[in-house]
């Protein structure tokens, strides 16, 4: 149901939580945006609607006449509003995981896809300075041949999760990211979870992988830690990138160019410390970036957002790793499209 018209384009949100109002604030200050409206059954008891109608149904706020909604609700319901928008013509920006399940993210891709809708998922790391920075430095090719990818998401337990565990909440964003800045999909994925705070989902989880052109992947993602860490580092032929996305900092270690004089060493081919980079990086809000390229994409002036159909891949391997944790055997995805090779 596209409305647009001088103004701008019309945006609703859905849930009105501890991302929703993150969202509410950016919305009601995106420049060719005109915030509508906010569903959420509680109402605004927090005072976080920035003034915007706040509506009981996800059917008042289609019948305001809206281009696009953004989806904060909790994950399982991610798939009945979204299909809900699909059927009335109305784009979606939907946090991240696009799903609870993979069928639902299936549903989800077909529902937009088909009727041509523009739609994007919330992997609000796409958007970090230092990922984005690393990931052009990536392609124009300045590590040479990638190695591997590291990644480790530690923190307390954040209060605000309740319907999903570590993999699906945490977990998520690390699978996107390293599919996203690498180029490749994975192929293989092996994990072990545990589960310590008393709660029925998974609080730990530490993963193997290995990308389509045989990249390896590891992952340590926790909430039991006191220490708040979100750590990426990609190692290749000319040296390592690490990124700290907390402070949306990233460093180069350069592989210096200096022969070796010890006889016994010289048979292996290792690196030598070289210099040390940290790169000056313009540091705007990930939030905002989303945002506005979300925005664009709706406007048809932009495609860089998360599709659905990617989305859908990262809750395929997010699945594939709580498989992996609960048979303990290495789950095989195929690299083509992000799907088990049974179909799955």
């Amino acid at each position: 149901m596209s409305t647009q018209g001088a103004a701008g384009l019309r945006a609703g949100l859905i849930g009105l939580g501890s991302m929703g109002r993150h969202h509410a604030r950016v919305l009601a200050g995106l420049e060719g945006v005109d915030f509508v409206g906010v569903v959420d059954p509680m109402g605004d008891k927090n005072g976080w609607a920035q003034g915007a109608p706040v509506l009981a149904e996800v059917d008042q706020l289609i019948e305001l006449g809206v281009d696009y909604a953004v989806i904060a609700c909790p994950t399982a319901l991610h798939e009945e509003v979204g299909l809900k928008l699909a059927a009335a013509g109305v784009g979606a920006l939907i946090e991240k995981p696009v799903a609870d399940t993979v069928e639902g993210a299936r549903k989800l891709v077909e529902a937009f896809e088909s009727r041509g809708l523009v739609a994007g998922v919330g992997h609000i790391e796409r958007c970090n300075p230092a990922l984005r920075s690393l990931r052009l430095r990536l392609e124009a090719g300045e590590l040479g041949d990638v190695y591997q990818v590291v990644t480790r998401r530690q923190g307390p337990f954040p209060h605000r999760i309740a319907d999903v565990g570590v993999v699906k909440d945490l977990a998520t964003h690390d699978i996107d990211l390293t599919g996203w800045v690498t180029g490749q999909r994975y192929t293989s994925i092996a994990a072990r979870t545990v589960s310590k705070s008393g709660r029925a989902h998974e609080d730990m989880v530490s993963a193997v992988g290995q990308l389509s052109d045989g990249t390896m992947v590891n992952h340590l993602v926790n909430w039991l830690s006191p220490m708040k860490e979100r750590f990426t580092s990609v190692t290749g032929e000319r040296g390592c990138f690490i990124a700290d996305t907390l402070t949306a900092d990233l460093t180069f270690y350069s592989n210096a160019a200096l022969a070796t004089e010890w006889e016994a060493l010289q048979a292996f081919r290792g690196v030598a410390e070289g210099d040390m980079i940290r790169y000056a990086i313009p540091k705007r809000e990930p939030l905002l970036v989303e945002h506005e390229l979300f925005r664009d994409a709706v406007l048809g002036k932009s495609d860089d957002i998360c599709t659905l159909r990617e989305g859908m891949r990262t809750v395929v391997v997010a699945a594939a790793v709580l498989e992996s944790a609960a048979s303990g055997v290495t789950v095989a995805l195929d690299g083509a499209d992000g799907t088990v090779p049974d179909g799955r």
